[in-house]
């Protein structure tokens, strides 16, 4: 995913930020799709698959840090987790 297409998300209100509201809408099958910033923490990581599996959710690795993540969601601190509401 681009850096154009995540700003354009962020514009229509689908994109939600941040690994603790990625877990809960996960677990509430709410999530279409969740990407995970270069150096996202490998145990995040490894939640973020185990509930994305149970609810059959694309999970995608972004060739971004979490730092420009943070910067590409105009946010003042990084960004791991960013996930598209169905």
């Amino acid at each position: 995913m681009s850096t154009n297409e995540i700003k354009k998300l962020l514009g229509n209100k689908k994109l939600l930020i941040g690994t603790d509201r990625a877990l809960k809408n996960l677990k509430n099958s709410k999530l279409e799709k969740v990407f995970l910033a270069l150096n996202c923490e490998p145990r995040t990581a490894e939640d973020i698959k185990h509930y994305a599996g149970l609810c059959s959710t694309k999970v995608v690795q972004l060739d971004i840090s979490n730092d420009e993540l943070g910067a590409v969601c105009k946010k003042p601190f990084s960004v791991s987790v960013i996930g598209i509401l169905r």
